[in-house]
């Protein structure tokens, strides 16, 4: 791992034997061993964590101390709103702010201008912002700046989706930071396997995540699925039983939520999915 100094100085660390394992983000406490290199003694609390699922039930760390969670997504070649979905429940998880970011909106002709603003009004009915840019055309980045400004935010989308050129938008030095980070990880070249932070000029910085299989719904049951939903967890009170899960219960608000429309189908259709997926 890379920790950088207060003064700016990088170096090569290991972590002490037992320690923790650090994310990227975090704040530690370390010792030098040699010119460029040291050692992590102590990972600093935590304000936030996004963990993903690993083996034997476990999780690791992905990324620590965020303010927002970027959840970028592409008109072409299509939006996946269970994805967007599964990022907005972590966000709901972990209290982190979700920002939602359209890219390729020059692509959109008239029919498939109807969709996405349809798609779009329903997150932003549930108060999710959503910002539309064209990274080819360099629109719409101007308030993705000022959105990241001193913050600490992961940008999380799926291949394909322009990760890559919003990146190099928003970094004019993009290279100069990877050319540092390489020099002291010693690899010789920027490798994109893990999480990097990277300073923005405007002040704040990104961490860019490595694909979408980084992200999962750590410490989130078939149970306990519902809270990340805004609109199921404001009518779930309501149901008749404490422990409804809203899908055969009788008296079940939010079912009658779907029913009268205040409740988007589309959306209790993506819970039920998901919950599904949490049960086996």
């Amino acid at each position: 791992m890379i920790v950088e100094a207060e003064d700016g100085i990088t170096a090569r660390c290991k972590k002490r034997t037992q320690l923790q394992q650090p994310a990227v983000g975090d704040n530690v406490e370390w010792i030098k061993t040699e010119e460029g290199a040291g050692r992590v003694e102590k990972v600093l609390e935590r304000r936030s964590l996004l963990s993903r699922p690993a083996k034997n039930g476990q999780t690791r760390p992905v990324a620590a101390n965020l303010d927002q969670i970027v959840a970028i997504l592409a008109v072409k070649p299509t939006i996946d709103p269970l994805l967007l979905d599964q990022y907005l429940i972590v966000s709901e998880f972990q209290d982190i702010k979700p920002l939602i970011v359209l890219n390729k909106v020059d692509l959109l002709d008239e029919q498939s201008r109807l969709q996405v603003d349809e798609l779009i009004m329903l997150y932003r009915r549930l108060s999710y912002e959503v910002i539309e840019v064209s990274a080819a055309k360099k629109t719409g980045l101007d308030m993705l700046r000022e959105r990241l400004k001193d913050k600490t935010s992961i940008l999380v989308g799926q291949s394909g989706v322009g990760k890559s050129t919003i990146t190099n938008a928003l970094l004019p030095d993009l290279d100069i930071q990877t050319k540092a980070l390489s020099t002291a990880s010693g690899l010789g070249k920027h490798t994109t396997t893990s999480s990097t932070l990277y300073k923005l000029p405007e002040g704040g910085d990104i961490i860019d995540s490595p694909g979408v299989n980084i992200f999962g719904l750590a410490h989130i049951t078939e149970q306990n699925l519902a809270y990340g939903y805004r609109e199921i967890k404001q009518l779930a009170d309501q149901c008749k039983y404490s422990n409804c899960l809203h899908l055969k219960e009788p008296k079940c608000a939010v079912k009658d939520g779907v029913d009268n429309g205040s409740i988007s189908k589309q959306r209790y259709l993506r819970y039920l999915k998901l919950r599904d997926k949490l049960a086996y």
